[in-house]
């Protein structure tokens, strides 16, 4: 027991919750994958999940290396990683390759493998506030600090938004509330606020006003971005996205409290995308109320955790950036959950560490191991401190 917590450091609820989420990950993406294979791979339903394998092991190396480095490095890569996030994204809505007729992945040449930057946005968007909001935590409250941290947001927010809109206001609302967190002036977040509610306000009344033709003529996401405000609005029941839902409710109805059992859904055959967008319909479907239960307690318990390593932080900037990812990764989980059960729009958001990917898992790895490294910085700095009392007793 000694020797393991030598090994691996750190908040060890966090350690479990990262070890609950990839064993249910790899199960559901294992089961959700069965039509992916047959109808990408011939029939071979081990290739997509020994791929998510070999990438989530991978990304647990990253995790642990990450959590042993000391986590004041990341105030260093925060601003070079911002910028490469830009200039990424882009690239990427020039060259990038279309999924679900967006722009969201460039390739890595040789490797036949994909790069979503935004994965990588979200993660640096997060450093870069932290770093720019400790460095001046005294003038915190200043236009100054609040328009440098603006900027990139911006920037981050109006890159992602043409191609993946969803992910552009998860982005925007996690860097209100950390900018909140930081004491940026409330009078400047109110009316950041209001611009964007305003926006989202005026966006909606367009999509809902102009013709399904109006909305083909003017392309990009403009057309899918229109048939999922009217399917959650209930005015678009033919819509593709109102077929996508009306699965995912079945799947979730249908689980019961315990569940149909490992292998056994049926909309795994019928819902697009069910290893990402729907893992989460496909697990309450499989391990019924009680599988949907513990993958939202797991993302509770992380915020919860995550807050109380923020009031631990004798650093500002660890505080910021603890409290920042576990907002990120937690909001996009309940974004992904609230899909599923209908109780928002289609997003195509995913569920970190669960549903299949590649960049994603590394990334959210990532994400784990630097909050992993910060509460291992506050245990020692604690030890240090009861040592210290001890000698001086």
């Amino acid at each position: 027991m000694a020797a393991a917590s030598q090994l691996f450091k750190g908040d060890r609820i966090i350690w479990f919750i990262v070890l609950i989420l990839s064993l249910i990950g790899v199960l559901a993406v294992y089961s959700a994958t069965s039509t992916l294979a047959f109808s990408e791979k011939g029939g071979d339903t081990e290739f997509y999940f020994l791929r998510h394998s070999g990438f989530l092991l991978l990304g647990l190396g990253v995790l642990y290396v990450t959590h042993r480095m000391p986590y004041q490095l990341y105030k260093i890569m925060a601003r070079w990683g911002i910028h490469l996030s830009i200039a990424l994204l882009v690239l990427t809505l020039v060259v990038g390759h279309d999924i679900n007729n967006a722009a969201r992945v460039l390739p890595i040449p040789f490797l036949n493998l994909t790069l979503q930057p935004s994965d990588m946005a979200k993660l640096f968007l997060v450093l870069y506030i932290a770093r720019v909001i400790s460095k001046n935590h005294e003038d915190a409250g200043t236009t100054k600090v609040f328009i440098k941290a603006l900027v990139a947001v911006g920037i981050i927010v109006l890159l992602i938004a043409p191609e993946n809109l969803s992910t552009a206001l998860m982005i925007f609302a996690t860097s209100m509330m950390l900018m909140y967190i930081g004491r940026v002036n409330l009078k400047y977040l109110g009316i950041l606020a209001g611009i964007g509610l305003s926006a989202i306000a005026i966006m909606v009344l367009f999509l809902t006003n102009i013709s399904t033709q109006t909305a083909r003529d003017l392309g990009g996401r403009i057309p899918t971005w229109k048939s999922r405000i009217e399917t959650f609005s209930g005015n678009n029941p033919n819509a593709e996205s109102s077929y996508q839902q009306m699965q995912s409710k079945i799947a979730v109805a249908t689980g019961g409290v315990f569940g149909k059992g490992p292998g056994h859904s049926t909309q795994r055959y019928y819902l697009p995308h069910p290893y990402s967008d729907f893992i989460y319909a496909i697990i309450v479907e499989e391990y019924g109320l009680f599988g949907g239960l513990i993958i939202l307690g797991c993302f509770l318990v992380l915020l919860y955790r995550c807050l109380k390593l923020m009031t631990a932080s004798p650093q500002a900037f660890g505080a910021l950036t603890v409290v920042g990812l576990g907002l990120s990764m937690s909001f996009q989980a309940f974004l992904n959950m609230g899909v599923a059960v209908g109780v928002l729009p289609v997003t195509g958001l995913t569920i970190p560490l669960v549903s299949m990917g590649g960049t994603s898992l590394l990334f959210n790895s990532l994400s784990f191991g630097i909050i992993l490294g910060i509460s291992r910085h506050i245990q020692e700095e604690k030890r240090k401190q009861a040592e210290g009392a001890a000698v001086d007793a």
